[in-house]
């Protein structure tokens, strides 16, 4: 063989060996750049369009990752990742996937030039634990729901709109700090956007039903509601047992059962009922002369949160057959129970059970009311986050510093690992680099000049102002973000890109159930 063809064959099984890592490389890079021009106060919208013509237009990264149409394996991962970290703190769905794209790009630079990829993934792993560290030594606690840097905090994840940051923080106060730090309690599914409606918050939740018929009251006060995970009719008997004697001597008496039940049920005070399923003409009727209030079809979802908002314990309609007093014991309590006929809504106030806050954000149309929606669930993510666990500066300036930080870990150490931290120095500037480079300015010219003026050690809180291009302290401008989203989104990044520098190849499955082929 000539030294020529050796040289030739060796190339051969060297992109033989990349082709997996450059294949999942470019498939997390087509997702950060979906996403990237979003970024910052100064970023863009992005247009969604599906199948059938319909256009969703937003800035929220989250909304755009789940909609977009992804077919390749890595992708997904770095997609489900981001998703995970909008349920875990609600926010940073963006800037965990642009530092995961970053991780990724500067990775697979290196290993094209030879680094293994084993002593990558150590160098990272030692570089992200450094940052995460930096950025927890800079976070700021959040004294009480007065302290600036809250309002601050969803004022900048609530994308400039006053109105809404203001709602998350008032939302936030009247949960108050114990129910923030519930494990699975997220203020950003208490979120309502209305066409038409006034902003508002009040301590209760919204049904999205009508009462069953506009005889039953408007509003009922000191309310005793009465919970039905079933529907509210009497139990049912087959076509054919009705067409016997018996079958319908058998059918009388389940009718008059249900009726028994339900003069017992009235005669706990009971004057709000809730149906998870249909409710009979029999029960609607003797509901509407007790001039108790009605609800049917309601979701189980729905019919959770009522529980849990009022005390209630629902019951299946067999359960109507129990004793006064038991009965009396699964009755849930409100202050006020009230259906708005103009929005098509039921509100459940003050309820003796768990605290909630309900957001009602308004909308002039309906073509703003979900993008007025996802704004508000991330003021209201951000703002739950920063009560728990602080704030640190916005705008990329936390990452820039944490940086700094990694860059002197990286120049102490030794051998090859010292690549795979310098690949995490690089992506933790790119986020402060994309928003400079949204902002209209030379991202590389900037950057120069913040890393002089970081370098001088002064300050730990400086980035780009976006509207002069100078280098400013974060702080100051009132730019910040909570701490949980910046650690999260970079410890999801991490992961992401050694999962997929971890890949050496792809193999299709085969179908469960095809035959092994002999």
């Amino acid at each position: 063989m000539s030294e020529a063809q050796g040289d030739s064959k060796r190339q051969t099984d060297v992109d033989e060996r990349l082709s997996a890592l450059l294949s999942n490389a470019a498939a997390i890079r087509a997702v950060a750049a979906a996403v990237e021009g979003t970024l910052g106060p100064k970023g863009l919208d992005c247009m969604l369009v599906d199948r059938f013509g319909d256009v969703t237009i937003t800035n929220d990264g989250f909304a755009i990752l789940d909609r977009i149409d992804v077919s390749h394996p890595a992708a997904r991962i770095l997609v489900n990742t981001a998703k995970a970290q909008d349920r875990q703190v609600g926010d940073g769905t963006t800037t965990a996937t642009v530092l995961a794209g970053a991780l990724v790009t500067e990775a697979v630079s290196q290993v094209t030039r030879g680094v293994p990829v084993t002593k990558i993934t150590e160098g990272m792993r030692a570089g992200i634990a450094c940052a995460v560290a930096a950025i927890q030594a800079r976070s700021r606690a959040i004294r009480d729901f007065d302290d600036p840097l809250l309002a601050q905090a969803a004022l900048i994840a609530g994308r400039g709109e006053r109105d809404i940051a203001h709602l998350a923080v008032e939302a936030a106060r009247l949960v108050g700090r114990a129910a923030l730090g519930e494990a699975g309690f997220r203020l950003s599914e208490w979120i309502v956007a209305k066409e038409g409606a006034d902003n508002e918050v009040f301590p209760g939740l919204i049904v999205d039903k009508d009462r069953l018929n506009h005889q039953m009251p408007r509003q009922v006060r000191r309310a005793r509601i009465l919970l039905i995970d079933d529907a509210l009719e009497p139990e049912e008997l087959e076509e054919e047992a009705l067409a016997t004697e018996s079958g319908f001597a058998r059918y009388l008496e389940l009718k008059g059962r249900f009726a028994d039940a339900l003069k017992r049920v009235l005669g706990l005070g009971v004057n709000v009922v809730v149906a998870e399923r249909g409710v009979s003409d029999e029960a609607e009727e003797a509901l509407t002369e007790a001039g108790a209030m009605a609800l049917r079809r309601v979701s189980s979802r729905d019919l959770e949160r009522i529980a849990e908002h009022t005390g209630a314990r629902p019951l299946k309609r067999t359960g109507l057959a129990r004793p006064a007093e038991e009965i009396a014991r699964c009755l849930g309590r409100a202050r006020l129970v009230a259906h708005d006929e103009r929005l098509g809504h039921v509100r459940f106030e003050g309820g003796k059970g768990r605290h909630a806050a309900t957001m009602l954000v308004g909308a002039a149309a309906a073509e703003v009311k979900d993008e007025r929606q996802r704004i508000a669930q991330d003021a209201a993510s951000a703002a739950q986050q920063a009560v728990l666990g602080g704030v640190v500066a916005g705008g990329g300036a936390a990452e820039a510093a944490a940086s700094m930080e990694v860059q002197r870990l990286r120049d102490s150490m030794h051998g090859m690992a010292a690549y795979g931290a310098e690949c995490v120095v690089e992506a933790l500037r790119r986020p402060l680099a994309q928003i400079a480079a949204n902002a209209g300015f030379n991202p590389l010219e900037k950057m120069g000049n913040l890393m002089a003026e970081m370098a001088r050690g002064e300050r730990d809180a400086l980035a780009i102002n976006c509207d002069t291009g100078d280098v400013a302290d974060m702080m100051s401008l009132g730019v910040v973000d909570p701490t949980a989203v910046k650690v999260h989104a970079l410890r999801a990044a991490g992961e992401v890109a050694e999962a997929i520098l971890r890949i050496n190849t792809i193999i299709r499955k085969r179908d469960p159930g095809q035959a092994q082929s002999s």
